[in-house]
């Protein structure tokens, strides 16, 4: 890699001789609210009740502000393609970037293959067209729809750039008209969930969605993956991360109120959350309620699927840059096409995981899709924290480390103003990583009752063989990668080894 920090010379220049420039500004906002904006995570937070509102609030002002502001700053000084990737190789070394950026890729392909599909097909079962469950149809869907969204990731960014546009403008209007409409049927039925719902908050509501909030609001970074694409990153990032994050920050808090308001806590489901509120509210429509409600669902997964194409756009570029920089077992997995300019061998491994992962979580659901969306979701959750344990470290090394490296925007209070961004985020990151590894144990610490079977339906010993086991196979992976990548790196002339 390139000594000097101020270049946007890529990686590996020989594995990636397709890459245009065409992210704008605007690209890079759609791209930040088409991927973190999550569908599936709006039902997940309102089943915490009325105080989940009110933690969306304060995590949104106390952790997505000083993080955004972190990643606003990184972001624009170090505007390499690879994006994470190579902030924690230039501040820790190959093998510390390479077991992160493995971390935060296979996060996508886990949660493609289980959140998403799944909350897709209960949506298109409920509100299009039954598909049952476990049926030829059921399959068929799951695996149109994880292949859909892995193709879009292949295409070429200045066209793939577009489906995500469209999936981020879709994905507003539905929560724009979902939560105009839960008002009208609030004015004419009465806020029903009002009578029930209270928003002071408690330390077992923190507790229970803090790893859920912070999945919901990380990620504005992933477009930095991308950075050699885009057309002005210095300018744009910051720009474009404040205003996606502003957009998210109203996106999820507006319809968890709105739904909260309409629907008693009790009748919150994660899975169904929100097309079951839509269902109740688009009565106010009349006759036009059924075909506006089955536009809706839709549009709904239509919106899903580009949540997953963004994250697999942004995501496989990581881990391709991981690969043709040495860092995980062959170069040629981090070839870009030199059409198409996309990363099409590690595009096709993410589709091949998910696939696999979508088959495995549908045998352990045995039909119950609630439970396998509880768990899937909290295993994507606890992958990627466990990645900012890392990146965020690696932030504040470079800001230390690399005082010269232009910035051409700076967060308040300099360094200083800096280290307190980072702490918060870190602390926030520390407490939602255990809580979702571990969950039920900070709960026995402060004397909250916590009934594991209840919650997940699951023992602790399957839900932690579960989760820790895929952690442990996820280290022996990276381990390997490493370690061919090194043969491999050894056989080749001096220098080129990078």
């Amino acid at each position: 890699m390139s000594s000097n920090l101020t270049s946007s010379a890529p990686l590996a220049p020989d594995t990636a001789p397709g890459l245009q420039r065409s992210l704008k500004r605007f690209d890079i906002t759609a791209m930040a609210i088409a991927a973190v904006i999550s569908f599936d995570t709006v039902g997940q937070i309102a089943t915490g009740g009325g105080e989940a509102a009110t933690w969306t609030a304060v995590i949104a002002l106390f952790f997505l502000v000083p993080y955004a502001l972190l990643f606003a700053e990184t972001g624009a000084a170090f505007p390499q393609e690879g994006g994470p990737y190579v902030w924690v190789k230039l501040a820790l070394g190959r093998p510390a970037a390479a077991l992160t950026t493995l971390f935060y890729w296979v996060t996508n392909p886990i949660w493609l293959g289980g959140s998403l599909v799944f909350l897709a097909a209960e949506t298109w079962d409920g509100f299009v067209f039954h598909l049952g469950s476990g049926t030829f149809a059921d399959y068929a869907f799951k695996l149109l729809f994880v292949w859909a969204a892995i193709l879009t990731a292949v295409v070429s960014l200045r066209r793939g750039k577009w489906i995500t546009t469209a999936g981020a403008l879709v994905k507003v209007v539905c929560l724009v008209l979902f939560t105009l409409t839960a008002v009208l049927y609030g004015i004419e039925h009465g806020f029903q969930g009002l009578t029930d719902t209270r928003f002071s908050p408690t330390t077992a509501g923190f507790l229970a969605l803090v790893p859920i909030l912070l999945f919901a609001y990380v990620g504005f970074e992933a477009p930095n993956a991308a950075g050699e694409e885009m057309h002005d990153p210095q300018r744009d990032v910051p720009a474009a991360l404040g205003r996606s994050a502003a957009v998210a920050a109203c996106c999820y808090l507006l319809p968890v109120l709105a739904l909260l308001t309409v629907v008693p806590a009790q009748k919150v489901t994660g899975i169904g959350g929100f097309m079951e509120g839509a269902r109740l509210v688009f009565g106010v429509y009349g006759g036009a309620a059924g075909p506006l409600l089955t536009l809706t669902a839709v549009m709904f997964v239509f919106a899903l699927l580009t949540q997953g194409s963004a994250w697999m756009i942004v995501s496989d570029r990581m881990q391709a840059m991981a690969a043709a920089d040495g860092g995980f077992f062959s170069r040629s997995l981090g070839a870009f096409h030199p059409g198409l300019g996309t990363p099409v061998r590690t595009n096709l491994l993410s589709g091949a995981v998910a696939t696999v992962f979508m088959l495995a979580a549908m045998r352990l659901a045995d039909g119950d899709a609630a439970a396998v969306f509880a768990v899937v979701l909290t295993m994507a959750v606890t992958t990627l924290l466990l990645s900012y344990l890392v990146v965020v470290p690696a932030l504040v090394l470079l800001r230390l480390r690399r005082p010269e490296v232009p910035r051409p925007f700076r967060v308040p209070f300099g360094t200083r103003g800096f280290l307190v961004c980072a702490a918060a985020v870190y602390a926030w990151i520390v407490i939602g990583s255990w809580s979702a590894l571990f969950p039920g144990v900070l709960e026995g610490l402060v004397g909250i009752g916590y009934d594991f079977h209840d919650v997940w339906g699951v023992s602790r010993g399957a839900f932690e063989a579960f989760t820790l086991g895929t952690v442990a196979v996820l280290l022996l992976v990276g381990a390997a990668g490493l370690a061919v990548a090194r043969r491999e790196r050894l056989r080749l002339p001096e220098a080129h080894r990078g």
